[in-house]
């Protein structure tokens, strides 16, 4: 079960839940169960060269309204390696009164992989998002993943002038809590515009990899694909990194993520950067 399930959500209101189970068998990782509750599905897993189960989560409505709740539950079992994508940005649409929700629990067995790699969230002006992501990892599993938020949609005049965000990201390493972060904050804080907060960008995100070391830390900071049109800080918390971008385009974030997972996946997964064949549509 996911860990604080939304209850009794009201019946006018989207509410989605899916639970993945992943296994190894006969030498390579397959999905062994799935249970879905509404419209939050899976596609048929891909076998690119790299041999990991490729999985691509599908949500029809393509954004929540609210009061909309989305949890997802996925385990990746002792020795499976998996990657999740999505084919397009998650949205939070504008709501007067019910915030939405969404919440993701992923757990990661020993000498087990997972990369969880989705397409950003675009937060639209007037939104209300609730965030919670949470991981827990074997300490001998390795984890590659990211997060992306941009706030409104500027060429299409949304300035994201009104709105809120709680944000809650929380990793665990053998039931140890390693990083707990919040954000709460609404359009008008001055975080957004501060220097010591996103200093009026619009577009932020982090990637995180475990295990890494001060090689792993270098990799990401010598990576000049990565410092294209993006700001960029990286932090060792034990052998957990987080890299924290910024910038003020989806396209620029989305690039230096993408750079620095080409980086780190030989050395945290010991596999060569073949990107999702979604990435190239």
């Amino acid at each position: 079960m996911l860990a604080e399930s939304v209850s009794n959500p009201g019946k006018s209101k989207w509410y989605a839940k899916l639970n993945l189970e992943f296994s190894r068998r006969r030498g390579r990782t397959v999905l062994s169960e799935r249970e879905h509750r509404g419209p939050f599905c899976v596609q048929k897993p891909f076998y690119p060269a790299d041999r990991v189960c490729h999985v691509y989560l599908l949500h029809p409505p393509g954004g929540m309204a609210g009061g909309d709740v989305l949890e997802l539950d996925a385990q990746i079992k002792d020795g499976s390696n998996v990657l999740i994508t999505t084919p397009s940005s998650a949205k939070f649409y504008r709501s007067d009164v019910d915030d939405s929700i969404q919440k993701q629990v992923l757990r990661v067995g020993r000498e087990a992989s997972l990369e969880w790699l989705p397409m950003d969230t675009i937060l639209f002006g007037g939104s209300r998002a609730r965030i919670d992501t949470e991981l827990h990892l074997d300490a001998d599993a390795a984890f590659i993943g990211w997060e992306a938020l941009s706030l409104g949609r500027p060429t299409s005049g949304d300035h994201y002038q009104s709105g809120t965000l709680t944000q809650r990201t929380r990793v665990f390493v053998d039931s140890e809590p390693v990083l707990i972060e919040r954000l709460d904050w609404s359009a008008d804080d001055p975080v957004l515009q501060s220097d010591w907060g996103l200093a009026g960008h619009t577009v932020w995100g982090m990637i995180y990899a475990y295990p890494a070391d001060e090689s792993t830390v270098m990799a990401i900071r010598e990576n000049s694909a990565m410092q294209n049109d993006a700001m960029i800080g990286v932090t060792l918390l034990g052998r957990l990194m987080v890299a924290r971008c910024m910038s003020n385009t989806a396209q620029s974030l989305r690039l230096a993520l993408e750079a620095g997972w080409k980086a780190l996946r030989q050395p945290v997964m010991e596999r060569e950067p073949i990107p999702p064949r979604i990435w190239m549509t």
